[in-house]
């Protein structure tokens, strides 16, 4: 039984599939006007892994995450380097995907765009004014939040200390100071024709259209980081509840956010580091891990710390695998084989039990280690079968592939394993002269043993 912490009801509840053994869950994508920084790369990284448990325990997973390729700040940005914004958005587009395969994500099964979009948005908009949900001023078009008596059921917002709170802009316009944009009309930047005007969409619209025309419905999870959750996922479900009498999804989840030395991740201050930036200096693996051994709802701080741990963590999954690889490769046939053995049984129950309590990766982590710690031993010990350390070394294959790690090992050649057995068998006859030149060339052929 997974079971997950949903932000709609604030209770930890047990998963129950719309559809028998299948998932279709969305999480909101980036805003393309330049690339991904660390903090917007923890859901990335997250969600990613909450689709490869749910595949490892056997559901078909849909999993979609879209690209906004309108936005101010995408215009801004275009002006900045002289291009259209077309040409910046397909620019970051192509640089956000490249940095998501970096990170060895999983493909999605779609990431679209709002342009892309664009006909079925315009007409949804055109629905909720004739239904009475949304109003015309002046080209312009405002969601009409008195309609919606669960406003703010997400973020627990009330409308009262929403229409009181100083945040909420003044404009004449509105009908209410809480009521958000829908459609806006403008003379600057991509615009197109619509029943209100020429204009463009309102962020908050396009995701809850994107979602209706894949899924054709509700969906069971929706995703994204914790500064989502209002205004922007509270105002997705007010539309979805106006439109279609649902709120999109049965459970909605909220990864935290990270900061930096204490203070929040931002673009606009300048307090960030990019993603392809760190993984210029380390390996996805250590990425990944960095961001896995904190749970997911809790707030990470990111500190240099962080990447020595994380570092000598894989080091340590890493030499245990090789080894056991190396071990299974000179002395037996390596094939995929069912886990049985009652030791390594015990500790993928243990993997499976963290990560379906709401996504415990960091307890995930823990029961790796337990099974590295197991297979040491089983290398050392002389009287573990091969059968076993087979089964193993397919279960440390089969946990880390969740967390979205491999570990790259080349196959040896046969000149390769004649050498290594000759260093192997050097060493047991206590032939160090012989053994120390053998490890050099072995080394100098950079064959990781």
């Amino acid at each position: 039984m997974i079971k997950l912490y949903n932000s709609l009801t604030n209770k930890i509840e047990e998963f129950k599939p719309i559809k028998e053994n299948e998932v279709s869950m969305y999480v909101c994508g980036p805003t393309v006007y330049s690339n991904i920084h660390i903090g917007n790369s923890r859901p990335v990284v997250f969600f990613d892994t909450v689709a490869r448990f749910f595949e490892y325990m056997g559901y078909k997973v849909t999993y979609v995450s879209n690209f906004t390729d309108i936005d101010d700040k995408i215009i801004k940005r275009a002006k900045e380097e002289g291009i259209t914004e077309k040409e910046v958005s397909e620019k970051y587009i192509a640089s956000i995907s490249a940095t998501y395969r970096r990170l060895n994500c999983l493909p999605h099964y779609k990431n679209p765009k709002v342009t892309e979009t664009m006909d079925q948005i315009i007409d949804f908009i055109d629905d909720l004014v004739k239904k009475g949900g949304a109003y015309i001023v002046d080209n312009d078009v405002y969601f009409d939040v008195s309609k919606i008596s669960e406003y703010g059921v997400l973020s627990g917002q009330t409308v009262e200390n929403l229409i009181n709170g100083a945040r909420i802009d003044t404009n004449d316009k509105k009908k209410n100071p809480i009521d958000f944009t829908l459609w806006k009309e403008t003379e600057e930047g991509i615009k197109w024709d619509s029943p209100f005007g020429k204009g463009r969409p309102g962020w908050h619209t396009e995701c809850v259209v994107m979602i209706h025309s894949i899924f054709k419905g509700m969906i069971d999870i929706h995703g994204g980081g914790l500064d989502l959750k209002f205004p922007h996922h509270d105002n997705e479900i007010a539309q979805s509840l106006c439109m279609y009498n649902n709120k999109i999804a049965n459970y909605w989840m909220h990864n935290g956010r990270i900061d930096m030395g204490g203070e929040k991740m931002s673009k606009s201050t300048g307090n960030l580091i990019w993603a392809n930036d760190l993984l210029d200096r380390i390996s996805y693996q250590v990425f990944r891990l960095i961001i896995l051994n904190v749970p997911y709802r809790q707030p990470l701080n990111y500190k240099e710390e962080l990447i020595a741990q994380a570092t000598n963590d894989f080091e340590k999954i890493r030499r245990a695998y090789v080894s056991l690889y190396r071990d299974l490769e000179l002395n037996y046939e390596i094939k995929k084989v069912e886990i049985k053995a009652s030791d390594l049984v015990n500790i993928k129950n243990e993997f499976i039990e963290a990560m379906s309590n709401d996504f415990n990766t960091a307890n995930a982590i823990t029961s790796i280690f337990n099974l590295v710690k197991l297979i040491n031993n089983y290398i050392r010990n002389k009287e573990t079968s091969y059968e076993v350390k087979e089964e193993a070394l397919e279960l440390l294959k089969e946990l880390l592939w969740v967390l979205g790690i491999e570990v790259e090992v080349s196959p040896l050649t046969k000149e390769e394993k004649e050498l290594v057995i000759k260093w192997a068998d050097a060493r047991g006859n206590k032939d160090f002269e012989l053994a120390d030149s053998l490890r050099k060339e072995i080394t100098e052929r950079n064959i990781v043993l």
